[in-house]
């Protein structure tokens, strides 16, 4: 893990550096932001959606971070730059054992990118176990 963030925080002072350099940024372009799961039961464990984006910027785009509102809540995101043009996806995992009900939850993301962080959503509810 300390590895893993050491080679984050390199890369995004070099991206930096470069940044400062010119005008050119890279740019994290969701094609939605949020995902409604409707009514799911808990007794068929956790659900994932998937929010791709593009790097619509001119710079690679290097995703820092991604945190959840809750521990019952896990992003995967890439750890490698993403080219301008290309894209990218961060899947979202959602737990609902032991959480009957209408749930919202978030995850913030934090790029490199022109705007530094981004709100993705997810909703839903679950129906508990009988």
């Amino acid at each position: 893990m300390t590895k893993r963030l050491f080679i984050a925080f390199f890369t995004l002072c070099m991206v930096a550096m470069s940044a400062m350099a010119d005008d050119k940024q890279a740019e994290a372009t969701f094609e939605v932001k949020s995902h409604d799961f409707g009514t799911i039961k808990e007794a068929n464990g956790p659900v994932t959606c998937t929010f791709e984006f593009t790097n619509t910027g001119d710079k690679p785009l290097l995703i820092i971070d991604a945190t959840a509102s809750c521990g019952c809540t896990r992003p995967e995101f890439p750890t490698k730059p993403i080219k301008p043009g290309k894209k990218g996806k961060i899947k979202v995992t959602y737990s609902p054992i032991g959480r009957p009900g209408a749930f919202k939850k978030t995850v913030k993301i934090k790029t490199n990118g022109k705007e530094r962080t981004t709100t993705l959503r997810i909703e839903g509810t679950v129906i508990p176990k009988k």
